[in-house]
């Protein structure tokens, strides 16, 4: 038993010696090293953009561990990893950017297209009833809408049920009807709450370009109910 433990520690010594563990200083292992560093890091980032830049570094150094390796699957699998990690960077980028200018002034939400669905619908077809559960928000792109309570027509540019999404109950607070055939752009509320949590920049932005819709629709109400009474008085 002795003699067997002797043996061990010997080996173990042996495999530490300064000489031995030089033979694992390549540049593949330190690349590797380098990527499981940049991983690791990545996993702790709390916001998206710090972690997309991480998770490429990541990318890159175990590609290059893959190639010096060399081991193909390795440096295939990061090979295809690399262009996703640096299409989404540059999506929240673009989004960052956009949502700034739009909350600047300009009440377009076109900079939510890259995360939309195209949907066509009918004349006559209504999307939703005031009172109904709300899931998604609608960016009109073709045709004609009418807000049924307040008579008003959206047209394409128009947001439609982003509302919903700061109701309490996540009800619909008014019913639409498409009047003239087209297609909308739709996002789930589950999504628009992915991008806030990646980036909590984007939901400040999204709640105070919300918050100026709202404002809009009340002044233009405001407008609507003092053209009434002007012409009830005449």
């Amino acid at each position: 038993m002795d003699l067997t433990l002797y043996l061990t520690w010997d080996f173990v010594m042996a495999f530490l010696t300064w000489d031995h563990l030089l033979t694992f200083v390549t540049v593949a292992n330190i690349f590797g090293l380098l990527g499981a560093i940049f991983y690791v890091v990545s996993a702790s980032m709390k916001t998206v953009i710090p972690l997309r830049i991480a998770g490429i570094a990541s990318t890159v150094f175990f590609l290059g561990y893959g190639a010096l390796a060399p081991a193909l699957p390795t440096a295939a699998m990061y090979l295809m990893l690399l262009p996703v990690n640096v299409i989404r960077l540059f999506q929240i980028r673009e989004l960052i950017k956009k949502v700034r200018i739009a909350a600047g002034g300009d009440l377009s939400m076109n900079w939510l297209e890259p995360f939309m669905k195209r949907r066509g619908f009918r004349k006559g077809k209504v999307l939703f009833k005031r009172g109904d559960q709300a899931d998604e928000m609608f960016l009109i792109v073709k045709g004609k809408f009418m807000v049924k309570e307040l008579g008003i027509e959206l047209l394409p540019g128009h947001i439609i049920g982003e509302m919903g999404l700061l109701t309490p109950d996540n009800t619909r607070t008014q019913s639409v009807v498409c009047t003239q055939g087209g297609h909308c752009l739709t996002i789930t509320y589950d999504k628009v709450r992915e991008l806030y949590f990646e980036n909590p920049e984007f939901g400040f932005h999204f709640l105070r370009l919300t918050s100026q819709r709202l404002l809009q629709n009340v002044a233009r109400l405001e407008a609507q109910l003092a053209a009434r009474q002007e012409v009830q008085g005449t």
